[in-house]
């Protein structure tokens, strides 16, 4: 069985939710200009850093640069995602987390959109944060983590 090139009927969205119970991951793959790829390699870095890869590649198929808004793709199980959500690494790394969380929610059927659904992305964006900043050896990470950190327990969404 293998997983459904688009995740969008009720049959696709079943497969796909138990091919991930089942461990299923993918082959996660950044598609964009050099500078794009190079941007969200380093993002990726940091999610390996900080235990979450598994978690992103098992609800994310790929990073995907657009000339537009940042923006889940759930019948694709990718990120679309501009050269500006690309360009702090520690902030596009949470990003992606928080977008995997929304797919996981998605297959989940939970409504993964609105103001209870964007709070819980929110927190898991947060926990993405702390669990980033306690791995990280990088001053300059932790440091940007503390600021994201800072700017979230502001956040309205909390």
């Amino acid at each position: 069985m293998s997983y459904p090139k688009r995740v969008y009927t009720k049959e696709e969205v079943k497969e796909a939710k138990e091919l991930v119970k089942k461990g299923y991951k993918h082959r996660l793959r950044v598609k964009g200009s050099p500078d794009f790829k190079q941007k969200a390699k380093a993002a990726l870095k940091l999610v390996k850093t900080a235990g979450y890869y598994d978690f992103l590649r098992k609800y994310i198929k790929g990073v995907v640069e657009i000339d537009g808004f940042t923006q889940l793709r759930e019948s694709e199980a990718s990120i679309w995602a501009n050269k500006y959500a690309v360009a702090n690494p520690v902030d596009a790394a949470s990003l992606f987390v928080q977008k995997a969380n929304h797919m996981k929610e998605y297959l989940e059927g939970k409504l993964y959109y609105g103001g209870e659904a964007e709070r819980r992305s929110v927190e898991k964006r947060i926990e993405f944060l702390e669990a980033l900043k306690r791995k990280s050896r990088k001053r300059e990470v932790k440091e940007e983590c503390e600021r994201l950190l800072k700017s979230w327990s502001e956040s309205v969404f909390l």
